[in-house]
């Protein structure tokens, strides 16, 4: 019976926290006897789009600071995404709107369950979150995904072909994941959970892991 201790990652190919956060969870399962349940679901400009009519007028700018300079702390590159995972633009009244035709984050988020369900989840994340985020403009033509996806030991063209094959299935997951998310304790990503308690934010993993060598983690001999 595997010692291996789990936790469930709440994650989104939208979120550049969830992008910062991804090398370390994968070296976490490489490193140690634990096993990282990637749960991919739908970023908050999907799941509440109007989230960005609320925020303060500060919000944006201070947003858009602290993710450079976090990037730069943890000497990753970062470059914001060309194209955008999700569409949006910004109305005649200055409010950010999400576009009604999205080309690309449902097919990744799909895809991301595809990868969670041939357990390579988390090195798929790892692997497309650093060709969005990582400065690869254009990242959805030509084989920078099938390149990903190979790095992460998967092949893209069967996972597409599964994707469209099980739609269905495959949306009802992740709206299990969704559910699964909020009755966790939190609503942004990522969040990690380890035995129903919650971690939000790149800068939780170290009291995550913390947490986890409390409960006995052991490195991988």
């Amino acid at each position: 019976m595997s010692n291996d201790l789990q936790i469930d990652v709440f994650w989104s190919f939208r979120s550049p926290w969830s992008y910062l956060a991804t090398p370390r969870l994968r070296e976490w399962q490489d490193t140690y006897r634990l096993q990282v349940n990637f749960r991919p679901v739908y970023p908050i400009a999907i799941r509440t789009p109007e989230f960005f009519h609320n925020v303060h007028p500060q919000w944006f700018s201070y947003f858009m600071t602290d993710v450079f300079r976090v990037a730069e702390y943890l000497e990753l590159p970062f470059v914001w995404p060309n194209p955008d995972p999700v569409a949006q633009y910004v109305d005649e009244q200055g409010l950010r709107q999400t576009a009604a035709e999205q080309p690309y984050i449902h097919r990744l988020t799909r895809l991301g369950v595809v990868a969670a369900e041939q357990n390579r989840g988390i090195e798929f994340a790892d692997e497309v979150s650093t060709l969005i985020w990582g400065g690869t403009a254009e990242w959805h033509t030509g084989d920078h995904l099938a390149a990903a996806a190979d790095r992460a030991g998967l092949n893209l063209t069967e996972m597409d072909k599964q994707a469209l094959a099980e739609t269905q299935r495959l949306d009802d997951i992740i709206e299990q994941n969704q559910q699964d998310h909020e009755t966790a304790g939190h609503w942004g990503v990522p969040t990690c959970t380890f035995e129903g308690e919650p971690f939000f934010g790149q800068d939780r993993l170290d009291v995550l892991l913390w947490r986890l060598q409390g409960a006995g983690l052991e490195r991988r001999t």
